[in-house]
């Protein structure tokens, strides 16, 4: 159980920089529409996030994020920890400063991360692990959330266990346990208010340990809270199925955060369920491999059709890349190695994912969410997945 015994004064006084107004809730479906103020501006939810793991969008500058209206991007504790280490990025006035980006900024825990390493020993201090350069290193929930005040995000992430899948019941009882008591001790280590911490619900697939969760994280009156331990390996059966049965016990005054999540199709599930928050690295990694989001399904730009074909890669699109130049022009780009493709691949599929969450707003807000669904997936799963061949 949580150690009741919390002395945050950020805690206390968050509310005076952060706050979530939830503006309207879709008649026939849980779907939400509301909006985050940060010290660094307002975010719009629904709202996707952009990874910028070290501190850059790849393949954008920051200018080009802005000019799409970005609120918010996601940076990561571990990788900025390892280079150039938050001592520096404090030296320099913060995350903000150093990278030059006005508006929002997300950091997660670096549990994901570090979970995800072979070499790692975890217990009740914390997680050990090398480093570059074979330097050994300790983090702990008061070091995540001393390296993420560093960094000066808007939104911080408490330091977690990232459950892998699958678990059995009996270690997920343990693992959730222990990330409970790092939580106290994240809150407990925690001394900006202009910074809000959220808390993370872990459980992995078991209803009850998920119940478990929410009702431990809730009780403490945090600024937002997740929903962790998802888009690990259990599929988007199971995905759906935790996020489900989460979301309804999760507070309704409260931003909700799925992490890691996802797809365009995992995106409208999630949002349906009444999610406010997401993020992931697909939209930029499948631009970088020449995979592309339309309105009818993901094209592989590299195809040999794409050729002769000089329309837009969305003709409805109204991003700089679709305004400017054909698929035949990007897929040149890419057969001649030239980074101007990534970086109009990745502008488009940012702009795509953008786009797609302000419709679900603007249909949340009329309440036709459900036509914004079908109407969606009518169009998306019309354009055949058979674009493997790459040949010029």
């Amino acid at each position: 159980m949580t150690n009741q015994h919390i002395t945050s004064n950020a805690l206390k006084e968050v509310n005076q920089y952060f706050n979530f107004e939830l503006q309207h809730t879709d008649k026939k479906t849980k779907a939400r529409a509301g909006e985050i103020k940060t010290p660094h501006g307002i975010i719009k939810t629904p709202v996707f996030m952009p990874v910028g793991t070290h501190g850059a969008v790849k393949a954008q500058s920051p200018r080009e994020l802005l000019e799409m209206q970005i609120e918010i991007i996601l940076a990561n504790t571990y990788h900025l920890h390892l280079t150039p280490g938050s001592e520096l990025v404090a030296k320099a006035s913060g995350l903000h400063k150093f990278i030059n980006w006005p508006n929002a900024i997300l950091t997660d825990s670096g549990g994901f991360q570090v979970f995800s390493l072979k070499d790692k020993k975890i217990d009740e201090n914390g997680v050990s692990f090398t480093g570059v350069k074979g330097k050994k290193i300790l983090l702990t929930p008061e070091e995540s959330i001393r390296i993420q005040q560093n960094l000066g995000a808007d939104i911080m992430m408490a330091f977690d266990e990232c459950i892998p899948y699958p678990a059995t019941l009996e270690y997920t009882k343990k693992s959730i346990a222990r990330t409970h008591r790092w939580l106290s001790r994240c809150i407990n280590s925690w001394t900006n208010p202009k910074q809000a911490l959220f808390g993370i619900i872990q459980g992995s697939t078991f209803k009850e340990t998920r119940a478990i969760c929410v009702e431990e994280v809730a009780k403490l009156d945090l600024p937002g809270l997740a929903i962790g331990g998802v888009s690990v390996g259990e599929g988007p059966g199971l995905m759906e199925e935790i996020v489900s049965i989460t979301t309804p016990l999760m507070p309704t005054n409260k931003p909700r955060y799925v992490m890691g999540v996802g797809n365009p199709e995992d995106l409208i599930m999630i949002w349906e369920n009444g999610i406010d928050m997401s993020d992931c690295i697909i939209p930029t990694k499948f631009a970088r491999g020449g995979t592309l989001f339309t309105n009818r399904g993901k094209i592989r730009i590299t195809h040999r059709k794409y050729r002769h074909d000089f329309y837009p890669i969305e003709p409805n699109c109204r991003c700089y890349t679709c305004l400017n130049f054909s698929r035949s022009y990007v897929k040149h780009l890419f057969d001649s190695n030239e980074i101007l493709g990534t970086i109009l691949a990745t502008t488009h599929n940012i702009a795509f994912y953008k786009n797609l969450a302000e419709r679900a707003r603007v249909a949340i807000l009329n309440d036709q969410f459900t036509e914004f669904k079908k109407d969606f997936f009518n169009n998306y799963r019309s354009q055949p997945e058979s674009e493997s061949e790459t040949e010029s």
